[in-house]
């Protein structure tokens, strides 16, 4: 359609063409003395619209004759600035495929090409910033490598382009994320912390950032740091709901376990939150430790409460080992054992009564309250059915210290090698 109209259009110039110039009887004559030239007004215009076009294509044609310096100049420059641009993807792939060797020098390529952009005075678009992403892979490759010098002072490189204004703020980041990274990797979680401080405040909030804070954290020994950043890790879901209730669970222990008093685990107790004092393990360990410190034992079974409410309930919710370790914290403290708790004991007892732990911690209890009819026939049974050698062991202990103090030799004999083979492997 384009074309018929561009035809249609040159056919209605020529016929006008054709109208002006076939009626045109008018002439021009030009005097240069002795002659006089007489001239037709058609051919003056043909003339005139014939020097323009010469003259026209004369200047275009001087132009570009003195604009091939430039046009060679720009062209050599736009090679160089290729050159860069295919040294720096080289080095990234070479970085990505494991040669390390390749993508350093390649880096390093990149970097040459670039000093020779900027001696000729070439404004190279985000120079900055191509000048920081080449320091930066050549101190990957140095890291690969276990080349620490060279990657130290790649890095400061990086570090120190990156400050400028033309390089945008995520750069500057990945370049401090990344130093975090190394020196986690050399063991070094001061100067990891140091680095991810630096970052801006949005930054340090990142699921990498958080990540590498987590690790450091618990690297330096900041506990109590690196469970907040584990809760925050979980939020926003960096971990599957698995790993991330194994990791809340190891550090919300060894919290605990840096309490060197009652007071500083009381104190340890109260950072956990809620859910981490529901775990099972997380209230074990606290209430293993609150006995080895000489805390209170009341208050080591009122952090056991949840747990042993979740057991009564909901016996297959809790692990068989988990319920050992339940009983044995119990034990401990049965000497102070209030009324409240004997009650739920013999209660939970009394609700599944074929539960062996269950019958070896009333039975306990009936033993230091002295009830020793009670003791004896919750203990036999205990010891009939207890899988866990510690308790099968001390349950066939304690009814033979019942026996010799009833006067009853054989089964006190009969009790103590019954525990004797617990000892043994049972």
């Amino acid at each position: 359609m384009r074309a018929a109209l561009w035809l249609l259009a040159l056919f209605g110039i020529a016929a006008g063409v054709a109208l002006f110039a076939g009626s045109n009887e008018g002439t021009i004559t030009v005097f240069w003395p002795p002659w006089r030239i007489d001239l037709s007004l058609n051919l003056v215009l043909m003339l005139a619209l014939g020097l323009f076009v010469v003259l026209h294509l004369a200047l275009r044609g001087l132009g570009a004759l003195l604009s091939l310096p430039a046009q060679a100049r720009q062209w050599r420059m736009q090679q160089k600035e290729r050159a860069l641009h295919t040294a720096l993807l080289e080095s990234i792939v070479q970085l990505l495929a494991g040669r390390f060797s390749r993508a350093a020098k390649a880096a390093q390529s990149a970097l040459a090409q670039e000093r020779t952009l900027e001696a000729l005075n070439a404004r190279l678009p985000m120079a900055a910033q191509v000048r920081t992403l080449s320091h930066l892979l050549a101190a990957e490759s140095a890291n690969s490598l276990q080349d620490k010098p060279s990657r130290d002072a790649h890095l400061q490189h990086a570090l120190s382009e990156s400050g400028e204004g033309s390089v945008s703020p995520e750069t500057r980041e990945g370049v401090q994320l990344r130093a975090a990274y190394w020196a986690l990797q050399d063991r070094d979680a001061q100067a990891a912390l140091a680095r991810l401080q630096e970052l801006p405040h949005g930054a340090q909030r990142r699921t990498l950032a958080l990540r590498l804070w987590l690790k450091a954290a618990r690297l330096d020994g900041r506990t109590l740091q690196a469970l907040e950043t584990a809760r925050l890790l979980a939020k926003h879901r960096a971990f599957s709901q698995t790993a991330a209730h194994s990791i809340i669970r190891g550090l919300a222990t060894d919290l605990l376990s840096e309490a060197h008093d009652p007071s500083q685990l009381q104190h340890a107790w109260s950072e956990l939150d809620a859910m981490e004092r529901e775990m099972p393990e997380v209230a074990l360990h606290a209430a293993q430790r609150q006995v080895l410190l000489r805390g209170d034992p009341a208050v080591a079974r009122n952090w056991l409460l949840p747990i042993w409410d979740r057991m009564t309930a909901h016996p297959d919710r809790l692990s068989d080992s988990l319920r050992v370790k339940l009983t044995r914290a119990l034990e401990v403290g049965l000497d102070s054992v209030d009324a409240e708790w004997l009650a739920r004991i013999e209660t939970a007892q009394r609700n599944d009564p074929r539960d062996p732990n269950l019958q070896y911690l009333a039975g306990m209890a009936c033993l230091k309250r002295q009830l020793w009819g009670k003791a004896q026939q919750l203990l036999t049974q205990a010891g009939l059915g207890l899988k866990d050698p510690g308790l099968h062991r001390q349950a066939w202990q304690a009814l033979a210290r019942l026996a010799e103090e009833r006067g009853d030799p054989e089964q006190a004999a009969m009790a103590w090698k019954r525990a004797a083979e617990s000892d043994s492997g049972r």
